[in-house]
């Protein structure tokens, strides 16, 4: 049997799943059909960008590597570092890299990920401005940290708040940037986001939201100085983090004639194909019928789609993702699932306040009152796992009940 070349392009958190799929998962390839050749962007292999964060609290990188010795020393898995992929050509089915090397494919699987979103201010480029995206990032964040000095964090998603955590472990003040009315705007709603604005208030955290970034101005070295607002705000920031959202990285789609969606992203369908039979996409570069997903875990299932294709077992399509999430930011707990924003039509919202305690939990109920559609919770999320569970299911018992 003639010996088959997967190349996958990236080396990311759904890269290393697909690898880990090809060679173990549901038995793998053990005809060892395959070949699979890695092409990496970053100097290192795979490992847990969800964890990224610890690395400012004492973590080292070897912490959250994934790939092991029982990967890189596979025979049948070559790891190609500082090696990105800069242009295909689908009729010679060969990708070349960056170096000038080139290899052939059978099949290849784009899982080139994501870039953070800069916003286009004035002074985004100056010294003591940031990204947090790779492991080189945090390690030049915590190089250029001043304890006792201010910061500021462009974002107030997750990856944002993590940064302000960090930042405050490292001695420093951080204020963060919103343009949405609250935090965490996509996983919770008003309530919640008041609450963990209060919350990390009390930790010094100042939390800056419905207001963008106009501009960073520069000190007399022609560094990072202060940062004005479109509010009017001037603040104090030798050190600006930018956490305001990723975009697909996609760059290779046009050159490869490959189609993009809407708003970015390799065009695939639900089995993460794009229109040439032989080219997938899974993980963040990836928009599965014009959608791209932001996780980790949406990633994965999209990993082990394209490998049982490959393998020729079966297994099931990619039908979405759950975007629950259950939280703990700056030592405050949140958690957002369902129809989290009451979307539905209809839908009724249930809501109980502790201000004396600082929690806050909300749930979402069909026009009918008697199906459990999402909910909020912020301060205390110890009902999140009956909660969850219930989701989409007729409630067993009254909301107040459930939430205590």
């Amino acid at each position: 049997m003639r010996k088959r070349t997967l190349v996958v392009a990236g080396y990311g958190m759904a890269g290393h799943r697909l690898v880990e799929e090809m060679r173990t998962g549901n038995k793998g390839d053990a005809d060892g059909t395959w070949r699979i050749v890695v092409l990496a962007e970053e100097p290192r292999p795979a490992y847990d960008r969800v964890a990224l964060s610890s690395l400012l609290s004492g973590a080292s990188a070897r912490d959250l590597a994934l790939a092991g010795p029982e990967v890189l020393g596979d025979p049948r898995v070559e790891v190609h570092l500082r090696s990105p992929v800069t242009g295909i050509d689908r009729a010679a089915g060969t990708v070349t890299c960056a170096e000038g090397r080139v290899f052939g494919y059978d099949a290849l699987v784009l899982a080139t990920g994501s870039r953070p979103f800069v916003p286009p201010v004035p002074g985004r480029e100056l010294p003591g401005c940031f990204v947090y995206r790779t492991v080189e990032d945090i390690d030049a964040i915590r190089a250029a940290a001043r304890p006792g000095r201010d910061a500021v964090v462009v974002g107030g998603g997750l990856l944002g708040l993590e940064a302000a955590g960090g930042l405050r472990q490292l001695g420093m003040r951080p204020h963060v940037v919103e343009m949405a009315p609250w935090l965490m705007a996509q996983q919770i709603d008003a309530g919640g986001g008041r609450v963990l604005a209060e919350a990390i208030a009390r930790l010094g955290v100042r939390v800056h939201c419905s207001t963008v970034l106009r501009g960073i101005e520069p000190d007399a070295n022609g560094r990072a100085a202060r940062v004005s607002l479109d509010d009017g705000t001037v603040l104090d920031a030798p050190l600006v983090v930018f956490s305001a959202g990723v975009r697909p990285q996609d760059e290779l789609a046009g050159p490869a004639a490959l189609a993009r969606a809407e708003r970015g992203g390799f065009l695939v369908d639900r089995w993460c194909r794009t229109a040439d039979e032989r080219v997938w996409a899974i993980g963040e570069c990836a928009a599965v019928e014009g959608r791209c997903h932001g996780l980790a875990a949406p990633g994965y299932r999209m990993a082990e789609t394209v490998a049982r294709q490959l393998l020729g077992t079966e297994g099931d399509a990619f039908t979405g993702a759950d975007t629950s999430a259950r939280l703990k930011l700056l030592g405050v707990e949140v958690a957002g699932f369902g129809d989290a924003h009451a979307r539905t039509g209809g839908a009724i919202e249930y809501v109980r306040e502790d201000r004396r305690t600082g929690t806050y939990a909300k749930v979402v109920l069909d026009r009918d009152g008697h199906t459990l559609l999402g909910g909020v919770l912020a301060g205390d999320t110890r009902s999140y796992p009956v909660l969850r569970a219930l989701t989409g299911r007729e409630l067993t018992a009254s909301p107040d009940t459930l939430l205590t």
